[in-house]
């Protein structure tokens, strides 16, 4: 993957959460609300990361414990079936979580050695910041709730959280065609 996809990638979700949050509507408020329990989001993020999760496991090589992959492979399609059977609450949460940490590798590894591209660290920020916010929502996810309750106390912090990232991510998205 290029740099330049690399950091426009986080800018357009950046910018795309950013709008949602300043559109603030009762349809997106209360869907953003709705997230954290939501069966529906849970089955579509959680199920996508462990997808590419288990993907991952699967073209392991020899040296990554390659000549275990089968059996990883199915311990962890096992773990990730019974997770929505009995651990069904704040999945898509989780899911959200995996999908941030399993995104990050490629981002990461496009701004790696790129030394001669200072203005590469404005996105490999935003993705560890992304890292530390989902490693902390992966253990406790109901502080997910707990913000979004926060959050829509006074009409005005959705609209500052949204214009905040939607600026960072015009910011990204602008310097992902400097390099």
């Amino acid at each position: 993957m290029s740099l330049t996809v690399a950091t426009l990638i986080p800018g357009l979700i950046l910018l795309v959460l950013g709008v949602l949050f300043l559109a603030g509507g009762t349809a997106i408020s209360s869907s953003i609300k709705a997230l954290p329990r939501s069966t529906a989001a849970s089955i579509l993020l959680f199920g996508a990361g462990a997808v590419w999760f288990l993907f991952n496991i699967w073209h392991l090589s020899e040296a990554d414990f390659g000549q275990y992959r089968v059996a990883l492979f199915v311990f962890f399609a096992l773990v990730a079936g019974a997770s929505f059977f009995l651990v069904p609450d704040f999945l898509a949460v989780r899911g959200i979580a995996v999908l941030i940490l399993l995104g990050a590798m490629p981002l990461l590894d496009a701004a790696y050695m790129e030394f001669q591209h200072p203005q590469r660290l404005f996105m490999v920020s935003a993705v560890y910041l992304g890292v530390a916010l989902a490693v902390y929502l992966g253990a406790s996810p109901f502080r997910l709730r707990d913000f979004i309750e926060w959050l829509y106390r006074q009409p005005s912090r959705p609209r500052v959280l949204g214009g905040a990232l939607a600026a960072y991510g015009l910011l990204l998205c602008g310097v992902a065609f400097t390099y």
